[in-house]
Formats: C-alpha cells, structure tokens, sequence
C-alpha cells in the first residue's frame, strides 16, 4: 500500500523491546535505519541485527536523549552517515517503579528527562533535517498508562506520558507549516523482554483481561509506525492512537468473558 524504502529513520531507544520492533519493521520495508541508544555495546549489536532483517543500510548511534547536545551529535552523525533524515521515531524510555508516597525528586526527574525532555531534544535536534525532507514524520512512543490508565507504582511514568501527548499537539501545529507530521502511539501490554522476565503465570493474567485475548508484539507497534511515517498518512498530524487489542475498552474483567 505504501513504499518507505530509502527513507532514512531515527529510532531513539531502538536497541531493543518496542524500540527494535519498530526498527525492524522499517529495515524490512527497505527503509535505512539509525538506532540509538546509550551504550555503543547495545547500538552495535542491534545495528548488527538489523542489516541482517532488511535491504536498507543501517547504523548503530551512541547518545542519551536526556542531553541536548548529545542529540545534536546524534543528528549530525546520521546526517553525515545518511545524508538526511524522514523519520523520528522518538521510542526512548524509561519505566523504574516508585510509590507516590516514597518517590523521590531524583526518581521523578530522571523519568521526566528521558520520557519527556527527552522525546523533546531529540525533536529539537532533528528538526532542520525533518524540514529538509520535505515530508517529515515525528512517531512518538506514549503509552495507555497516563493517558488512558493508571497503574499504581507509575505515576510519574504515566505523568510524562501524558505530557508527552501535550506536547504532541503543539508541535504538530508549529511544525504542519514545514510539512511535518507528529503522531503518537500508546502501546499497551507488550510482549518485550522485560515483560517475559515477569514469568508465563503473570503473562497469563495479563492477556485474560485483554479482549484479542493475547499481549501484543513489538512489531504490532512498528506496523502503525510505518504507516504514520508513509506519505500515505500525510494528512494525519496531532493524533495518539492505542495499539492494545483492546485492553482499554472493557468496563470490567467480566466483560472480557464470552457471554453465558
């Protein structure tokens, strides 16, 4: 339906879990694509992995996107290696875990600087070659949880990734005159990693209360990213769209279970 190849992707946080996913779907559609991440040992195996899944050139690029000027250096290094850039998918996150009454000021910035600040650098370090395009795309990785949901042990979590989508809203009226889009997807309960560790009885539990009946997988995530970096979803700008089988649509667990 759509052709992506020779576009030239960013995907912060793109060394594993959600961040791959997405990755590998645009290496498979022929797309060149830059993961970044903050350990050289991490880019180079996922850049690695990557040239393996697709046609298209790939690169691995050391940078914390909590750093403006380590996401300077990062778009620079893409630009010389690439020669621009299409796409940014902004997937960079962290997610520790920390009761509201015992969290503190330390724990609440460095969410914030990463999920946040972070999503904003990277925006901001991109944007003059996302201009240069012509038709550039801005993916955001948000997330259900702040949103949509809440989950207790998350709230500064969920905080900034409801921010994430305020933030979303502005910039895609500033930046619709330059013919860049930003979007944004809120993933719900995906099957990467961190959530297997959680164990096969936890990961039962967690896809009963979910009406497709299954968690979903990082390409289910990298699909609609593809689609909103097409040229095909140039008219679509300032949306969050839920990827979550429907997770979020039940009143109760009971509407879950098939009728009597």
């Amino acid at each position: 339906m759509f052709d992506l190849s020779g576009k030239k992707v960013v995907v912060t946080g793109g060394t594993k879990g959600i961040g791959y996913g997405i990755a590998e779907v645009f290496a498979r559609a022929g797309a060149q694509v830059a993961v970044v991440a903050r350990t050289a040992e991490e880019v180079t195996k996922a850049a690695d992995a990557l040239a393996a899944a697709g046609p298209g050139r790939t690169l691995g690029v050391r940078a914390d996107v909590a750093d403006p000027e380590s996401c300077r250096e990062m778009s620079a290094t893409v630009l010389t290696e690439f020669g621009g850039i299409d796409v940014l998918c902004a997937n960079a996150g962290i997610m520790p875990q920390a009761a509201l009454a015992t969290m503190t000021a330390a724990e609440l910035a460095a969410v914030l600087e990463v999920n946040l600040a972070g999503t904003i650098f990277a925006v901001q370090a991109c944007l003059d070659a996302l201009t240069a395009s012509g038709a550039g795309r801005v993916v955001l990785t948000s997330s259900i949880t702040g949103p949509i949901t809440g989950y207790p042990g998350w709230s500064h979590y969920g905080a900034s990734k409801a921010a994430q989508l305020g933030f979303m809203r502005t910039a895609a009226i500033e930046l619709a005159p330059r013919g860049i889009t930003v979007n944004a997807i809120l993933p719900g309960n995906i099957l990467t990693e961190g959530l297997a560790a959680m164990g096969e009885q936890y990961l039962s539990g967690m896809a009963a209360a979910i009406p497709a009946g299954t968690l979903g997988r990082p390409a289910d995530i990298g699909h609609l990213a593809a689609f909103l970096a097409s040229a095909e979803a140039g008219y679509l700008t300032g949306q969050a769209i839920a990827v979550d089988g429907g997770q979020t649509l039940p009143e109760s667990f009971d509407a879950v279970r098939p009728p009597h």
